[in-house]
């Protein structure tokens, strides 16, 4: 048996094979780069329109800050509020020297002393402290805020 001849490969060949093999493997990395950068791009605009939001949002804070509030005014008509009872209510707290209860309050607009008619007065005190038009000073205390 005779063993066919082997031809040493070319060098021209094999260079180019290599070449070729050289050349895909840094397409490859290109292509793989390319990505990763469109990503970071993406990322870093995304991140980018967060801080200008925040920077609209603290300059709007700052000019708010700064702007003078509308004066509140006593005799003002209060949304929500235009009831007589929170109208009597609001009277009475006009002419006291101190804090009330509801039951002094109730006293003072000349309702019935029962536990019905004064927890509904609690109930308006406690809804009118809420909207910061009285204050509780101590659970069950209210009166109006000062200046």
């Amino acid at each position: 048996m005779t063993r066919p001849e082997a031809r040493p490969p070319d060098p021209g060949t094999w260079l180019l094979d290599r070449l070729d093999a050289r050349e895909q493997a840094l397409t490859c990395q290109i292509e793989q780069t390319q990505a990763e950068l469109d990503t970071l791009t993406t990322r870093l605009g995304e991140l980018g329109q967060e801080a200008e939001h925040l920077r609209i949002s603290r300059k709007t804070l700052l000019s708010l800050a700064q702007a003078d509030p509308a004066p509140i005014t006593r005799n003002a008509p209060l949304i929500g509020f235009d009831h007589p009872d929170y109208q009597q209510i609001l009277t009475v707290f006009g002419h006291a020297e101190g804090p009330l209860r509801a039951r002094d309050l109730a006293l003072a607009m000349d309702l019935p002393l029962t536990p019905n008619g004064i927890q509904n007065v609690r109930a308006k005190l406690k809804r009118l402290a809420s909207r910061g038009i009285l204050v509780e000073t101590a659970p069950g205390l209210f009166t109006q805020p000062r200046p």
